[in-house]
């Protein structure tokens, strides 16, 4: 999917998920969205790309070369990070979450049963992110700068638009998009539950504003 200059706001429900293998075999993903930054040639891979992993056995994970990911823990008892190079890290419950590159070998370990992991990829040399865990105690304010875009995933709970964006509601593992063009977006979400947001904008316009 290519990202369009103008802005766009729309939601993926859960039940849209497309399921797949991992790039390996190994285990199984729910891909939310994969798609390329504006500009980007028509036949590039994606530039970002948002998943759900399932995590149902001690598994090696995939390798992406040139790929920088960050994993959260949705569900489950947890999963221990075993990397070649001797680091481990265990993602607990409730959300632990770790950033990583995805060329590095690594192989997961469920620490007591199958987990659900919320899996955010992005190219470093096209893309920067940042992603953050919040609760969502009634109504929410989120502004998107010209030319990024912002992700919300409801981990939890439900939530309504209180604004003139005519989106839908939000249940349970859905989420909603918001692209800004060249004008800044204000979007409010109002409800119950638990989110994560994500920023995602082009490198060089990130380095700009440094």
């Amino acid at each position: 999917m290519d990202i369009e200059q103008g802005s766009r706001s729309w939601v993926i429900p859960a039940n849209e998920y497309r399921r797949e293998r991992w790039r390996n075999q190994l285990g199984w993903t729910r891909e939310i969205l994969a798609a390329r930054m504006p500009g980007a040639a028509p036949d590039a891979p994606w530039d970002w790309r948002l998943s759900i992993a399932e995590i149902e056995r001690d598994s090696a994970f995939s390798s992406f070369p040139g790929i920088d990911r960050e994993l959260v823990l949705l569900s489950g008892n947890g999963v221990r990070l075993r990397f070649d190079d001797g680091e481990v890290h265990e993602l607990l419950p409730p959300h632990d979450r770790l950033r990583f590159a995805g060329e590095r070998t690594v192989t997961g370990e469920l620490i007591d049963g199958p987990t659900h992991d919320f899996n955010l990829m992005w190219r470093r040399e096209r893309v920067r992110t940042a992603l953050w865990h919040r609760p969502l105690v009634g109504p929410m304010v989120v502004f998107v700068e010209p030319g990024t875009l912002w992700v919300a995933h409801l981990m939890a709970g439900q939530a309504t638009f209180a604004d003139d964006s005519g989106l839908p509601p939000l249940a349970a593992g859905d989420t909603a998009f918001f692209a800004a063009g060249s004008q800044r977006l204000r979007h409010v979400i109002d409800g119950g539950g638990e989110l994560l947001l994500i920023r995602i904008e082009p490198l060089e316009q990130a380095e700009q504003a440094q």
